[in-house]
């Protein structure tokens, strides 16, 4: 057989099996035997690597044969998204999103497929409506895969964050604990032998040493002096503890110092007690002002981990309501306190208007906000510089302002910061899905904006929130059952899973919408491009349903009403 027979009998089998392909399966030859010229196949060894997660965007694939499975990084781990068999395609999501691959791709099988540039990828979806038609309407099914899974894997990312600085948080309080009352217990064994020295005193000495030592148990623990002032003072005590016999006297010094006594208030006890008694007096009284400083140490650790589990609970309003009315300022200051160990060489700086009201919110998820942008913020900075907070009111709205004087953010990025996967960090460093999920949390759950200013040294994240976000609901939904349109309504078919318009054109959408005439899918006016609108004024079709789970509602476009 000759080459050109070899080669003729290869594109008989591409033929073959792109035909396995539903994509292709009503394609004309003539298209398909350009499907066929236009790529190169490529084989994978069980464990080879088709695509690295971070890199450009340059090629499609059709899976011919094999099995291939999708994973994303996060931290140091790889976390499965997706498992693909023969007869699919993958790639074009990034292609269309002008995106990186945002997944890295391995073969599970032997695996066989056909590898398309990027330019023919397009010429073909711009030359074949049909395929097109079909490429967007899966790519839309896989979008709310990705979407769905990653966003589970960012609710883990801020998991990941949470526990990252709860563990670092915890740490230092709870070694503090453990230190201090080893301490103690070593300090406790010795005082109950030392007081039963001091029985021996007779009840009026013993009555003059209460009055003597009480005050000085009794009065603030530690007396606060610079490190030269302290130093000097212990070598005064040092010396007059050796003068009057005291065995090993210096230890006693440091704690005597951070108590505020001089050798003026020791020379008085010293004249009150027999000599033979001092030893043990000042050694007791060392030993109980001991205990009383490990027991205010255990106490503050104690009140620290009583903080950052109320710091958790109103992060994660635990035990609470998904809706209901809360104070914007404690949910900052509990994101706060949970990323305070990556905040210790950041100056954060504290506008609040704290004459603000209460707002109606979903706690949980605008702690997620709150969470992205500051760890954003830090991030930006490499965890040193400064991050200011404002918060304020303008007419039924409160505004919150995270702002940091990093290096800024391109005019270019700025514009797909909200794109879903798309991110400017290193790969495994984030899921390109934080700031898309701020924007849905709070421009679809809270009817909100999000917006970003930005230039090297200033750049600004701001946050607008409705007061009452149950009203702003309400006033949006006037209901009308006397519309004179539902008559022209009646059952439909989906025309997709997804905006297919914003699937064209790479961008995103925040809710789905779809027409009751004639099944069509469009996004919704919170979205950028408010196709489920364009679609009534070019159809004229009057009644949207929404497209969103849980959600069971319509809205006319000519009454301006929910029917």
């Amino acid at each position: 057989m000759t080459n050109a027979q070899n080669t003729d009998a290869k594109r008989v089998m591409i033929l073959e099996a792109l035909r396995q392909v539903s994509l292709f399966a009503n394609i004309p030859d003539q298209e398909l035997s350009w499907v066929t010229a236009q790529g190169k196949e490529r084989w994978l060894a069980v464990g080879e690597r088709l695509v690295k997660e971070g890199e450009p965007a340059d090629y499609w694939y059709i899976l011919l044969e094999g099995t291939v499975r999708l994973t994303k990084k996060l931290a140091d781990q790889e976390a499965m998204v997706n498992t693909f068999e023969g007869g699919t395609y993958l790639g074009e999501i990034p292609i269309l999103l002008g995106v990186p691959y945002f997944v890295s791709v391995r073969a599970l099988a032997p695996t066989h497929l056909l590898q398309l540039s990027k330019d023919c990828f397009w010429r073909m979806v711009t030359g074949c409506p049909v395929i097109s038609q079909a490429i967007l309407r899966l790519m839309a099914e896989r979008m709310q895969i990705f979407q769905s899974v990653s966003q589970q894997q960012q609710k883990l990312v801020s998991l990941g964050t949470l526990a990252a600085g709860l563990a670092h948080e915890f740490n230092n309080p709870a070694a503090a604990i453990r230190r201090s009352a080893r301490n103690l217990q070593e300090t406790m064994q010795v005082l109950p032998s030392l007081a039963l020295k001091m029985q021996l005193l007779s009840a009026e000495q013993r009555q003059v040493l209460t009055n003597l030592l009480h005050p000085v148990i009794e009065r603030s623990l530690a007396l606060q002096l610079d490190p030269l002032s302290a130093s000097d003072r212990e070598d005064e005590l040092s010396d007059w503890l050796a003068a009057h016999g005291i065995v090993d006297g210096w230890k006693l010094a440091p704690t005597f110092v951070g108590a505020g006594l001089e050798t003026g208030w020791l020379d008085t006890v010293a004249d009150h007690i027999p000599a033979g008694f001092l030893s043990n007096v000042l050694l007791w009284l060392e030993a109980t002002l001991v205990s009383k400083a490990l027991l205010a140490e255990i106490k503050q650790g104690s009140i620290r981990i009583a903080e950052l589990v109320k710091a958790i609970k109103e992060s994660t309003y635990l035990d609470q309501a998904p809706l209901q009315e809360a104070d914007v300022h404690e949910g900052l200051e509990s994101t706060l306190t949970i990323l305070g160990y990556k905040l210790q060489k950041i100056e954060v700086i504290r506008e609040y208007d704290r004459r603000l009201p209460a707002i109606c919110t979903y706690g949980n998820e605008l702690n997620q906000v709150w969470t992205n942008l500051i760890d954003n913020a830090i991030d930006a900075m490499q965890g040193e510089g400064r991050i200011w907070i404002r918060t304020w009111r303008q007419n039924e709205d409160v505004l919150v302002e995270i702002a940091d004087n990093g290096p800024g953010i391109s005019p270019a990025n700025q514009s797909r910061i909200f794109e879903p996967f798309f991110t400017t960090k290193g790969v495994g460093e984030g899921t390109g899905l934080g700031l898309a999920t701020s924007y849905r949390v709070v421009v679809g759950m809270h009817r909100g904006d999000i917006q970003v200013f930005s230039q090297p040294g200033d750049t600004h994240f701001q946050v607008r929130l409705p007061i009452n976000l149950t009203q702003t609901i309400t006033e949006e939904r006037p209901m009308n059952s006397k519309c004179s349109h539902l008559n022209l309504i009646h059952e439909v078919t989906p025309s997709a899973t997804g905006c297919e318009e914003c699937l064209a054109l790479g961008d995103t959408w925040v809710h789905l919408r779809i027409c009751q005439t004639c099944g069509y899918v469009g996004c919704c006016d919170s979205s950028k491009n408010k196709h489920a609108t364009k679609h009534f004024h070019s159809a004229t079709h009057p009644i949207i349903q929404s497209f969103e789970p849980g959600e069971d509602w319509r809205w006319c476009y000519i009454d301006k009403s929910y029917v």
